[in-house]
């Protein structure tokens, strides 16, 4: 069995890994000299270490990613900081959950919420408990912003809880982001088991995290690598003339990527990858140089997010990636240009948080980092066409573009694989 993968993100590496633990011979090429996709390490280099293309977070509910990382000799015990889910502002308003196991977690972090009132609690208890009724489930059309207000949810909660949740999950604003794919991704952040809500914080930049040792892994098992060649669109129309039932091909790459290279071979998949919508993310890094400062009082702290005060939380990389004052803020779904995010960030971080020495160090801006995850987005199928299939976070699925997402979207796609090939040798 033969299986060419086209893209080294990460849902192209867990599909790679996935296919060779079946006995698959697998062939991987990436344009780019670096693997990882979306969630890679830079060239640049800040206290020796390497920046990387966003800061990212997981979350304890990341079961296959963490599975994966095993896999491949990983510890994420040792590579993420697990931090149970703290949404507290610099003054310390806002909710955090104590490490417990659910749901008392989540009753002794609203007991203690600073800056909330009696009716914002009472407020917030009372939707959790019509959704959980519900099975957390609601109308298909709805958007976040309908939800919270058929639940009555106080403006602040929205504004300390809600907004950020759904920026950090979907990366899709209140107004417009899909309803069911935020209960979903609360039911598994909060029921899913001990530690699910935890916030996982990578350690080490995003290449060390996970790519890197998939490649390593990979190599040793015997996959043939292509890293820094570009598969064109004849080149996927030689590998489709060859397709059989023991030689597939999955593109693994961006919608808009994939849909380049299909256009001629299934026009209707390749218009539906075309129509995707995507938001960016930003991410600026800044260096503090005020005189004794030793680092935030946490590892992730939230900000007060408006119309010009675009980050939703800043990190200190100090704590988690040994680069002594250097901070990540972090703008989701973020609209303004470059320069205008960059000024207003560096001003929001210097009012908030009371630091006064700053500069930028770089500022990175992924353009179609996700998907804007609207109500009844039409997603493509994994299936192309005879012998050619896809992966990725963009694909239908039940969750929003994560790395959780682009993993899980690789492994069920070597295993439909897998199951048809079995069944076409018993046939």
């Amino acid at each position: 069995m033969q299986l060419t993968i086209v893209g080294a993100g990460w849902a192209g590496l867990a599909a790679a890994v996935a296919a060779t633990q079946a006995g698959w011979r697998v062939t991987l090429y990436e344009a780019s000299t670096e693997a990882g996709g979306r969630a890679r390490r830079l060239s640049q280099n800040f206290a020796g270490q390497p920046l990387d293309n966003g800061q990212h977070i997981l979350i304890g509910a990341y079961r296959d990613t963490l599975a994966l990382m095993r896999t491949v000799g990983l510890n994420p015990d040792v590579l993420l900081q697990r931090i149970p889910l703290d949404l507290r502002l610099p003054n310390g308003d806002g909710l955090n959950l104590p490490n417990w196991p659910a749901p008392l977690n989540v009753l002794a972090g609203l007991a203690r919420a600073q800056g909330w009132t009696l009716n914002d609690k009472a407020r917030l208890i009372q939707a959790a408990w019509g959704w959980q009724r519900a099975k957390f489930a609601c109308p298909l059309d709805w958007t976040v912003a309908q939800l919270v207000d058929e639940a009555r949810i106080t403006p602040r909660v929205v504004r300390e809880l809600i907004e950020p949740l759904c920026l950090s999950a979907l990366n899709t604003s209140v107004q417009a982001a899909s309803a069911t794919v935020f209960l979903r991704v609360l039911h598994d952040a909060l029921l899913a088991g001990p530690g699910s809500s935890d916030v996982l914080v990578p350690r080490v930049d995003l290449g060390a995290m996970l790519p890197d040792a998939c490649l390593q892994w990979l190599s040793a098992e015997g996959a043939e690598l292509h890293l820094g060649q570009r598969v064109t669109a004849d080149m996927l129309q030689a590998l489709h003339q060859q397709a059989s039932h023991d030689h597939v091909t999955l593109l693994a790459c961006p919608a808009w990527e994939a849909a380049r290279l299909t256009a001629d071979l299934a026009p209707p998949w390749a218009n539906t990858c075309a129509n995707l919508q995507h938001n960016p993310i930003a991410t600026v890094y800044l260096q503090c140089a005020d005189p004794g400062f030793s680092g935030l009082k946490r590892p992730m702290v939230a900000l007060h997010s408006e119309a010009h005060a675009p980050a939703q939380f800043v990190f200190d990389r100090g704590q988690l990636n040994r680069q002594p004052g250097l901070l990540a803020a972090v703008a989701s779904a973020c609209t303004d240009d470059r320069d205008a995010l960059t000024q207003q960030t560096l001003a929001q971080v210097r009012e908030q948080l009371g630091l006064y020495d700053l500069t930028v160090v770089q500022t990175v801006v992924e353009k179609r980092a996700t998907l804007a995850c609207t109500p009844l987005l039409e997603r493509p199928q994994p299936s192309i066409a005879h012998g050619l299939w896809a992966c990725g976070d963009y694909l239908s699925g039940p969750y929003p573009s994560t790395l959780e997402g682009a993993i899980r979207s690789g492994q069920q796609v070597v295993t439909q694989l897998s199951q048809m090939a079995h069944r076409q040798r018993l046939s």
